[in-house]
């Protein structure tokens, strides 16, 4: 099995904590109609057009398999996977998710799968993130923190690609 590329939206591709007026270069405002979205206004995001036509190129020249690991779950591939081009992916559910964040349902789809997962929260809950990170010590695992306010840039790309690039057979 291939290894894993693992992508958030709120964050990498949607810098929400960018302060108003300062949207990142590259990224264009799009506005989503949610069911179950309490506000009469549509959600605003800026999303990134090249995110898509970069990730897919990078996926094919390192072998990864894209997966979401969003809580966006479902709603990535109807909604934020078409508005910057990529394909329908696999997607991590995170029902009944605890205080454990993401961590043990991309453990339980990752399993014994290198992966290198680009992502906001990792900070959030460290001893959850410390156990993941121990319990696949043996296996390729990479976190690479996005900063929300700036999203993901070629310099993350260029930080997965280099780690796809220490896999075995690469």
């Amino acid at each position: 099995m291939r290894p894993l590329l693992l992508l958030d939206i709120d964050g990498p591709l949607n810098p929400f904590a960018a302060p108003p007026g300062a949207r990142p270069a590259g990224f264009t405002e799009h506005r989503f109609r949610l069911s179950g979205w309490s506000r009469r206004t549509p959600l605003r995001m800026w999303l990134n057009p090249d995110h898509g036509p970069d990730l897919l190129a990078l996926a094919e020249r390192t072998g990864l398999e894209m997966a979401w690991a969003t809580t966006w779950e479902h709603r990535a591939n109807t909604m934020i996977g078409p508005a910057i081009g990529l394909p329908s992916l696999p997607v991590i559910t995170f029902a009944g998710a605890s205080s454990s964040w993401k961590y043990p349902a991309v453990a339980r789809y990752a399993y014994e799968r290198p992966l290198v997962w680009l992502d906001d929260d990792f900070d959030l809950y460290p001893a959850p993130r410390d156990a993941f990170l121990a319990k696949r010590a043996p296996l390729p695992t990479e976190l690479i923190p996005v900063n929300p306010r700036e999203g993901m840039s070629a310099a993350h790309l260029a930080a997965v690609e280099t780690w796809a690039r220490t896999l075995p057979g690469s």
